[in-house]
């Protein structure tokens, strides 16, 4: 075997054991598959290609592929030009959120992972954007659709999708579970056969796979590469944390977790050098950066996620600009470990989802969090919750744009609203790794309230889909809030692109102040 060979192999008698051999025989067929593909039509990913590699140039925004629409023109060409008319060459690289086909979750219940949404465009337009930014996409592999022919097989008890699912029988003891909602875990479906309970960790509508089939894990593999042939270049590992259940434990950052995502970052290393993997975890500070490897350091190079998003840093900087005082978030920032050069972090204020408040286990009183969280309840934000084994329900995220955020202080709203806002980018957009503004950070988006009226979610606060001749308006009238946010962030990220103490590898120090 080669170097590879061996890897992948051991990887796989972790998870399969004695199946290891045939297992790891079908992922070399997927790989020559891609190789073989990757001759005949070569796409953006030629251009990638070389050791991981990132500089301060490396700049990214977040959005869905409907965040701006136009009558007339699919949503993915809409942004493509708003893009390019608006930012150019300012951001390197763009997250486009999940563009397949859905059946809830504004994206992420996947009904088919090789389609793209008819409703925003097809695959050509994802080329395009990929062939003008680094595009991130999302592998969306704990949990699927419903509606998606996978389940439909389930319940008809048809290959390949019958066994692709997790059956538990209606009175398991599940209360060991890490619960990222509030929804209830087993949901009963009604199948050819009988009634059954399957694992659905975030909905009803989201129902997980069961990685414990190495024909689930061989899907994956095949889904991730056909996706580097369309030219992406990072993949967001959603939900990873919760992939592989045993009854008897928590379900979330099981080993075999672990083993999975080191599994697919040998594969990208080995076929396509420069794509980037990066894990999806908003829980605790010490749990989130797990998935970097650094434990095993000291046997190699790092070996699991390039990346990993700062589940910390937004809900830490909303306390210190709204509470006035900075030791948390700087004995916080001291904290984090020196990273190889291989690894990053991925520094953002605000997403598609709410500020997760998980994260602040550890670092913040709950007294300073439940502050946090009237203050923001004030501002017009909503809070989520989620379950905990004794069946209490805790806080999980707060909703609200990150504009509304910065209405004010513990004293209330006030004058500086622009200003801390940009204090909050500026913070961000200083800090070791490579920054990510979602869209609706960048046009300083108010809460959509009537989105939230109208589809029953908390978190379409933070959604709002904008016109494109509304928002080009906004942009070029000065005096609107909108106006001179996103030009002052613009020439924030103009000028950092250039400073080559903001490369992500270069080193931090915190200066301590009075407190």
């Amino acid at each position: 075997m080669t170097p590879f060979e061996q890897t992948v192999y051991d990887y796989l008698t972790h998870l399969y054991g004695p199946r290891a051999g045939e297992v790891q025989r079908r992922v070399g067929q997927h790989i020559a598959h891609f190789r073989s593909a990757s001759e005949a039509a070569p796409l953006a990913i030629a251009e990638n290609q070389g050791a991981p590699t990132w500089s301060e140039k490396d700049q990214w925004v977040i959005c869905y592929s409907d965040s701006i629409v136009n009558e007339g023109t699919p949503p993915l060409a809409v942004l493509d030009t708003f893009l390019q008319r608006y930012l150019g060459d300012t951001i390197s690289g763009v997250h486009v959120l999940p563009f397949f086909p859905w059946s809830s979750d504004d994206g992420f219940s996947v009904i088919h992972y090789r389609e793209v949404n008819s409703e925003l465009g097809e695959w050509a337009h994802i080329q395009t954007l990929a062939s003008h930014y680094d595009l991130m996409a999302d592998l969306v592999l704990n949990h699927v659709s419903r509606e998606s022919l996978w389940f439909v097989d389930y319940l008809t008890g048809s290959l390949p999708g019958r066994d692709y699912f997790i059956e538990v029988d209606a009175d398991t003891d599940v209360s060991q579970v890490t619960r990222p909602r509030s929804s209830p875990l087993l949901v009963p479906i009604s199948t050819r056969r009988d009634t059954r309970h399957v694992w659905a960790t975030f909905s009803e509508d989201q129902i997980d796979l069961n990685f414990e089939n190495p024909d689930v894990l061989l899907e994956f593999v095949g889904i991730l590469l056909f996706y580097l042939q369309q030219g992406v270049r990072i993949i967001r590992l959603d939900a990873v944390a919760f992939l592989w259940k045993r009854l008897g434990t928590s379900c979330i950052h099981l080993p075999e977790t672990h083993t999975v995502v080191r599994l697919l970052r040998a594969i990208v290393d080995e076929i396509a050098p420069g794509t980037l993997l990066i894990t999806e975890t908003n829980v605790p500070h010490a749990e989130n950066i797990s998935y970097f490897g650094l434990e095993r350091l000291a046997k190699g190079a790092p070996d699991e996620a390039h990346m990993v998003y700062q589940f910390a840093l937004p809900p830490l900087l909303l306390h210190t600009l709204t509470r006035g005082e900075a030791t948390t978030i700087q004995t916080w920032l001291n904290s984090l470990p020196v990273l190889p050069e291989q690894c990053t972090y991925l520094n953002f204020t605000a997403s598609h989802d709410g500020i997760g408040v998980r994260p602040l286990e550890g670092l913040l009183p709950d007294h300073e969090r439940d502050a946090l969280l009237e203050l923001m309840h004030r501002f017009g934000g909503f809070v989520s919750m989620r379950s905990n084994p004794d069946g209490s329900d805790t806080p999980y995220e707060i909703n609200i744009t990150w504009f509304e955020a910065m209405r004010g202080t513990r004293r209330g709203p006030d004058p500086w609203q622009i200003a801390r806002f940009l204090c909050s980018q500026a913070i961000m957009l200083s800090l070791q790794g490579i920054p990510a503004l979602y869209i609706h950070t960048l046009t300083g988006t108010l809460n959509d309230v009537e989105g939230v009226e109208r589809s029953g979610r908390l978190r379409s606060i933070n959604r709002r889909r904008w016109q494109l001749e509304e928002l080009a308006l906004l942009l070029e009238s000065p005096s609107t809030p909108t106006h001179d946010v996103f030009h002052a962030l613009h020439r924030l990220l103009e000028q950092r692109r250039h400073e080559p103490c903001f490369h992500p590898n270069a080193p931090q120090r915190v200066l301590e102040t009075p407190p």
